[in-house]
């Protein structure tokens, strides 16, 4: 038997002009090209994935505050994933091998069990598929509750977008959302909803598409504007006339823009290589969506309840 990646076993999926490679764990979008030009920030099979970069999030998406939160009157404390900033970091499953339940030259359908651990008592299926077609990649990400009493649930995507080869500094974005999330400048802690028009927000405003020039972004954005049928659209573009969007519908209230900035600066690999556009079911910290005074979007599964949520990446 062979020796498997360091990153499980890849699914190479093709339809067209574009070629994505899924590696299992943590059902990770490795690679998404339209003709040879990346449409996301690549990973190498055998690297250790840098980060959540590419990752399947479920059952949360983002942080919850001090890994603490209280639902039906009971308090769980979850393992702190994110030890710098002392949260619990984008859920339980982006480190699970997923189990191959369909395949196809376009497609393949992933699935794998969030077992009852500390923090999280809960036994949840997580079952994604990857569909390539001549209109891009869609994932689609389903929650089953398999526990016999409910349990919170939010999922998203956390891909890293790219335009094209200047520097993400000389990338035109374009983002339909008229309120942002502020948050601490130590801890990424939520503090309120803010219109992104205002005074103090208004570097957050990409409503009418602009460069994002020196901006460092790492928010949550809601109010989306979206089209007759409910969807959302991001655009990012390159100087030379490429790009890349990204759509969504009502399952995602909420979308995280993160410009990539590591500690390291320049430096350190990664920095600003691309443009997270992570969709999400839910706000940050929405497992204590009691403590907001906005709709956090907490989802709660009954037991035997399952719920949808889906995304496209695309070329320009």
């Amino acid at each position: 038997m062979g020796r498997t990646a360091v990153s499980g076993i890849q699914h190479t999926l093709r339809c067209g002009a574009y070629e994505a490679v899924i590696a299992s764990v943590g059902a990770s979008l490795r690679a998404l090209r339209h003709d040879g030009r990346d449409l996301v920030v690549p990973f190498d099979a055998d690297e250790l994935r840098p980060g959540y970069r590419g990752a399947t999030l479920a059952p949360w998406p983002n942080r919850v505050v001090d890994g603490v939160f209280t639902l039906n009157g009971v308090t769980h404390e979850l393992a702190l994933t994110e030890p710098k900033r002392g949260h619990a970091l984008h859920g339980l499953a982006a480190w699970l091998d997923f189990q191959v339940t369909d395949a196809g030259s376009d497609h393949v359908t992933l699935a794998a069990t969030i077992e009852p651990q500390a923090g999280y008592p809960w036994r949840v299926e997580v079952t994604t598929t990857y569909r390539l077609s001549a209109d891009g990649l869609v994932q689609t990400v389903t929650g089953r509750n398999d526990s016999v009493a409910p349990a919170p649930w939010g999922t998203g995507p956390h891909p890293y977008l790219v335009a094209g080869p200047a520097a993400l500094d000389e990338w035109t974005f374009e983002l339909p959302a008229a309120q942002v999330l502020a948050v601490t400048d130590d801890r990424l802690i939520p503090t309120e909803l803010r219109a992104v028009d205002a005074d103090d927000a208004a570097r957050f405003d990409y409503r009418e598409a602009h460069l994002i020039g020196a901006a460092e972004i790492d928010h949550a954005y809601t109010g989306l504007v979206r089209d007759a049928s409910g969807i959302a659209t991001v655009r990012l573009t390159d100087a030379g006339g490429t790009g890349v969007e990204m759509t969504w519908d009502a399952a995602c209230p909420w979308v995280q823009v993160h410009t990539a900035d590591l500690p390291g600066g320049p430096a350190q690999p990664g920095h600003r290589a691309g443009l997270a556009v992570e969709p999400m079911t839910c706000a940050p910290d929405a497992f204590n969506a009691a403590s907001y005074a906005y709709d956090a979007g907490l989802i709660v599964l009954e037991p035997a309840a399952s719920t949808t949520a889906s995304w496209r990446i695309a070329a320009l």
